[in-house]
């Protein structure tokens, strides 16, 4: 398999150093991606990194994750308005934990195979090097023009904050992680995203010029929205890669709820697909786009991926109940876990189980517990066919809420017209 070539007509090629390509056609070429511990798990934004790790092994190469250590006590400043906030130690090492646990998910570390993957941590051979020995076996060998030149330095000074020296420093030490890699393990190739074009040829420089060597890189392109909004970034913010922040649920949400522009992207560089059958379903989504074939697919090996064919299963199964028209029976087969994700993010309503003993009608119990503003509007929306409770549509104003209600002894999930959803909690 040509890895250029697979990257190229999936669109996630950006930048490449001359000879790259024939290095990888001609050996089994150790290539490596830093990954900057600034929290506990990765994001969405994570994965084109970690996809271009798994075609790099696929193709027969040797993959290694970076987490800088090191690297993240300084912070990454390309192209970042201001400095960002340095983590202490027991942060960072507790972030590097979390970020390793999720990279062995996806790459195979079988000690067999003649390219297993392996992670490293640039603290492990830092942690020892002085600022002395720093100026002088890295700093003599890159000048200060040579820094200044690159557009993600530049554009810092010019800014309104300028750069500490700390953050100006950064391009070297990542520089000499390249340096470190190629000398200690081999490294021959660098990659990451387009903003890191800079840090990664101040890297191929230092091994030219200090170990008289030849490195290669390539970054991939930045992804961006078709709608000018951050990719990566949902109403209630990150993406995580990790269940505990981003429910399994809500993540199959995010990629069904794609454009339909962004998911053609979208499906050739998060999925490992050939091109003929994403050319077939990017066909067939045009012929009938109502059917959002595409999202449906990206969203399905996503969240197998990352997450699980059970996970899966059961987003499917979650959406297919606030969505479509599922009976009670399959809300109230949910334990109080897969409750809570599915409807996380819904307006939740706090009464006492005193109130609910009372066994108030439809229109009192809706419109006295903020539902709905007034008893008329309830009445009427009622009257209407417009409100379910737990799935089961309330035939009329006459029908009362009681405790026969609750789900997992505690919730009453009410349904306000097609999407408007309230959970009543029993406390």
């Amino acid at each position: 398999m040509n890895l250029i070539e697979e990257l190229r007509w999936r669109g996630m090629l950006q930048d490449i150093m001359p000879g790259t390509e024939e290095q990888l056609q001609q050996e089994m070429t150790i290539g490596y991606i830093g990954f900057d511990p600034t929290a506990d798990s990765l994001h969405i934004g994570s994965l084109v990194p970690i996809i271009l790790l798994v075609h790099l092994q696929k193709a027969g190469h040797k993959p290694i994750a970076l987490v800088g250590g090191a690297t993240g006590m300084v912070g990454d400043p390309s192209f970042k308005a201001e400095e960002r906030k340095m983590l202490d130690e027991i942060t960072l090492q507790h972030n590097q934990a979390g970020i390793r646990a999720q990279l062995e998910r996806f790459l195979d570390f079988n000690p067999s195979l003649p390219n297993a993957a392996e992670i490293v941590n640039n603290f492990d051979w830092f942690k020892s090097f002085t600022f002395l020995d720093f100026i002088r076996e890295v700093g003599k060998h890159i000048t200060v023009n040579y820094m200044m030149s690159k557009d993600s330095v530049r554009k810092r000074l010019e800014g309104d904050n300028g750069m500490s020296f700390t953050e100006f420093t950064y391009q070297l030490i990542q520089g000499y992680d390249f340096f470190h890699l190629f000398t200690d393990k081999k490294v021959k190739l660098q990659m990451g995203g387009s903003d890191q074009w800079g840090n990664i040829v101040t890297g191929t420089e230092l091994i030219r010029r200090k170990a008289g060597g030849e490195a290669f890189a390539f970054t991939c392109k930045l992804l961006t929205k078709s709608d000018g909004s951050k990719f990566g970034k949902s109403e209630g913010g990150n993406v995580w890669l990790d269940r505990n922040k981003t429910s399994p649920y809500k993540f199959y949400q995010y990629w069904l709820n794609c454009a339909d522009e962004d998911a053609a992207r979208f499906i050739k560089i998060f999925t490992f697909l050939d091109q003929p059958t994403i050319n077939a379903l990017i066909d067939k989504h045009a012929g009938e786009p109502h059917l959002r074939l595409l999202q449906k697919e990206l969203a399905r090996l996503l969240t197998i991926f990352v997450h699980s064919e059970s996970d899966y299963e059961f987003a499917v199964k979650a959406s297919e109940m606030l969505f479509g028209n599922n009976t009670a029976d399959m809300l109230r087969s949910l334990d109080e876990r897969q409750l809570l994700e599915v409807l996380d993010g819904v307006d939740q309503v706090k009464i006492t189980r005193a109130a609910l003993a009372e066994a108030k009608d439809i229109v009192s119990f809706t419109a006295d517990n903020g539902i709905f503003p007034s008893k008329s509007e309830a009445r009427k929306m009622v009257q209407n066919g417009g409100v379910s409770i737990n799935k089961q549509k309330v035939e009329g104003i006459d029908a009362t809420v009681n405790e026969q209600h609750l789900l997992n002894e505690k919730y009453i999930l009410v349904q306000k017209g097609k999407r408007n959803y309230y959970l009543v909690v029993v406390q």
